[in-house]
């Protein structure tokens, strides 16, 4: 307790180190956040893609801002605006509209410097008009692997937990189809099979159409599932595979690119390939000659794996945000139909 006739100079004295010893304390403080904030990264930029035309509609859906966020992917725009032409980090063209012409490129409204990217799911058997599309476009977005931004049908990704329970057998093989053409080799392949494996095929070409909710609860109850892709071309793997059979729990008989394609994608042992008999009715007697143990061996992936299907167009095109800071700028495709013909 200080006495009562202490000189008052040497209380502010007290005061004057106290508050002193304060304001150092605080100038510290904003050095410390100075530099914290000098080593902080950058505020990651959004990037804005715009789709030039939504793929075979002329009714884009909504597209809410955290849009590509729902996939995973921040701090990308997705929008079917085009007045942001003139914005837009970068433009996505897919190519039935083109094809039809149902939409035009707006070439004389491009930006300089600005990336355009082609994007289509289709084979290239099924690929008109690219010939006059020389020297416009940088990317290309597809289910080739060796596409600028890569976009499969499916993938498997890894999963804890049980594995499902496979469903019940009661039929030897199924194939849905809408579009049967003779000269394609999937109707060829299926007439050499169907006098040595009873096989019932539905969709709209055999008159026995199914619901959407129906197909893999139908193709379910069968061993097999002819994955029968319309064509055959590098990396052309399908719905056919990924959701007609392996989701629904069939083992997919393969009709496509080559073995080692699906196995860049799957295990050896989780499916059929065509390639690998010498005739329809030697794979027609494997089919059929499989005991129960071989046969339950094709789904071992299944406790460790579980199918991802890719069909949604707002998450094809969300991806090329994920590649966008990787891509090579000033690259052109200068013949696009001869990389696609490959």
């Amino acid at each position: 307790m200080s006495n009562a006739g202490e000189c008052p100079t040497r209380r502010l004295r007290s005061w004057g180190c106290l508050a002193g010893g304060a304001l150092l304390a605080v100038f510290w403080l904003l050095w410390l956040l100075g530099s914290a904030l000098k080593g902080a990264p950058a505020p990651q930029p959004t990037i804005t893609i715009l789709v030039w035309h939504w793929p075979f509609t002329d009714r884009p859906p909504e597209l809410p801002g955290d849009t590509c966020a729902r996939y995973g992917m921040t701090h990308c725009r997705l929008s079917a605006n085009r007045s942001l032409l003139a914005s837009a980090d970068a433009v996505v063209f897919h190519h039935r509209e083109l094809e039809t012409r149902r939409s035009r490129l707006p070439l004389a409204q491009r930006p300089r410097g600005q990336p355009w990217v082609w994007a289509s799911m289709e084979s290239p058997s099924h690929t008109h008009g690219l010939g006059r599309l020389r020297g416009v476009f940088n990317w290309v977005l597809s289910y080739r692997r060796d596409s600028d931004i890569f976009v499969p049908y499916g993938c498997l990704e890894a999963h804890s937990g049980p594995s499902p329970p496979l469903p019940a057998k009661s039929g030897v093989a199924a194939w849905v189809i809408s579009n049967f053409q003779e000269r394609q080799q999937r109707a060829r392949l299926y007439r050499q099979l169907a006098p040595h494996l009873r096989v019932d095929v539905f969709g709209r070409a055999s008159g026995r159409p199914l619901c959407a909710n129906c197909l893999l609860p139908t193709v379910a109850r069968y061993r097999f599932y002819l994955s029968f892709e319309n064509s055959q071309h590098r990396d052309y793997i399908t719905e056919k595979f990924w959701r007609n059979a392996l989701a629904a729990g069939a083992v997919p008989v393969v009709l496509g690119p080559p073995r080692a394609s699906y196995e860049a994608f799957v295990p050896p042992d989780a499916f059929v390939h065509v390639d690998d008999f010498g005739s329809a009715r030697e794979l027609a007697a494997f089919l059929t000659g499989m005991n129960e143990s071989r046969y339950r061996h094709f789904f071992t992936w299944r406790d460790r794996l579980r199918v991802r299907q890719l069909a949604d167009w707002r998450e094809r095109f969300c991806a090329i945000c994920a590649r966008y800071p990787h891509l090579p700028r000033g690259q052109v495709y200068e013949d696009l139909e001869g990389w696609f013909q490959a």
